[in-house]
C-alpha cells in the first residue's frame, strides 16, 4: 500500500514539474497569463510557471516571409492586372502582438492584400512596370503603419509579378516593335547623311585637283583587272589617253 502511495506521489510530482517547466529558445518570448491576467514576458531559457494557474504563450521573433496572394487590380488608366507580392515582417513587441491582435500573421496578410490593391489602383501601368521600387516602398510604408500598434515591424515588401491581359501584351509587343523600327530608320538616315557629307568632301577635293580624278580611274582599272570577268566596258576620259601613251612608251623602252 505504501509503495502505491509513493508511486502515485511520484507520478503527480512528474506531472506538476512537466506542467511547470517551459523552455523558451533564444529567438522566442513567452507571454504569461495568471488566472487570465497579463503577468509579463518570460525567457529566453528555462522558465517556471504555476501549474493550472498560469498559462504561457510563445511568440517567434524571427523574420517571417509570407506570400501575398495575387490580387485583381485596376490601374488608374483602366488596365486590369494581377499583382502578387512577398512581405517580410517580424515581432518587435511581443506583448502587443499577444494582447492587441488575435492572429498577427493573418491580420498582416489581409492588410498587405488590401494595401496592394489600393496602391496598384492609384498607379498607372507604366509606373507598375517601370517604377517597382517606388511601389514597393509605398506598400511597405502603409502596411508598416497599420501593423505598428500590434508590435509588428514590416521590413520589406517586394512585388514579384505583374500579369497583363493578352490583348495588352500584344499591344505592348507591337509598340516595342514599332519603336525598334523607328530607331533603325533613324540610324540608317544618320548613316546616309554622314556618307553624303563624306562624298561631298571627296567631290570638293577631286574638283580642285583634276589629277586626283585620273588617279582614281587608274585605281578602279587595277581593281577591275584582278576580277574574273570576260568583258568589261569602262568609260575612259580623254584626258587619260596621253597619260596612258606615256606609260606604254616607257614600258616599251624598257
Amino acid at each position: 500500500m505504501n509503495l502505491f502511495i509513493y508511486l502515485l506521489i511520484a507520478v503527480v510530482v512528474i506531472i506538476l514539474l512537466s506542467a511547470a517547466i517551459r523552455i523558451v529558445r533564444e529567438y522566442e518570448r513567452g507571454g504569461v497569463f495568471r488566472l487570465g491576467r497579463w503577468v509579463g514576458l518570460r525567457g529566453p531559457g528555462l522558465v517556471f510557471i504555476i501549474p493550472f494557474i498560469e498559462v504561457m504563450r510563445k511568440l517567434d521573433l524571427r523574420v517571417i516571409t509570407m506570400d501575398v496572394p495575387a490580387q485583381e487590380c485596376i490601374s488608374v488608366d483602366n488596365v486590369t492586372v494581377r499583382v502578387d507580392a512577398v512581405i517580410y515582417f517580424r515581432v518587435v513587441d511581443a506583448a502587443d502582438a499577444i494582447l492587441k491582435v488575435l492572429d498577427y500573421i493573418k491580420a498582416t496578410s489581409l492588410l498587405a492584400q488590401t494595401t496592394l490593391r489600393n496602391v496598384v489602383g492609384q498607379s498607372t501601368l507604366d509606373e507598375l512596370l517601370g517604377q517597382r521600387d517606388r511601389l514597393n516602398g509605398k506598400i511597405q510604408a502603409v502596411v508598416d503603419e497599420g501593423t505598428s500598434p500590434w508590435g509588428i515591424k514590416v521590413s520589406m515588401v517586394e512585388v514579384k509579378d505583374v500579369q497583363l491581359p493578352q490583348t495588352m501584351q500584344r499591344a505592348m509587343a507591337a509598340q516595342a516593335e514599332a519603336e525598334r523600327e523607328r530607331r533603325a530608320k533613324v540610324v540608317h538616315a544618320e548613316g546616309e547623311a554622314q556618307a553624303a557629307e563624306k562624298l561631298a568632301e571627296a567631290a570638293k577635293i577631286i574638283s580642285s585637283q583634276p589629277s586626283a580624278l585620273q588617279l582614281r580611274y587608274l585605281q578602279t582599272l587595277s581593281v577591275i583587272a584582278t576580277e574574273r570577268s570576260n568583258i568589261i566596258v569602262f568609260p575612259l576620259p580623254m584626258d587619260l589617253i596621253p597619260l596612258l601613251g606615256k606609260v606604254s612608251g616607257s614600258e616599251k623602252s624598257k
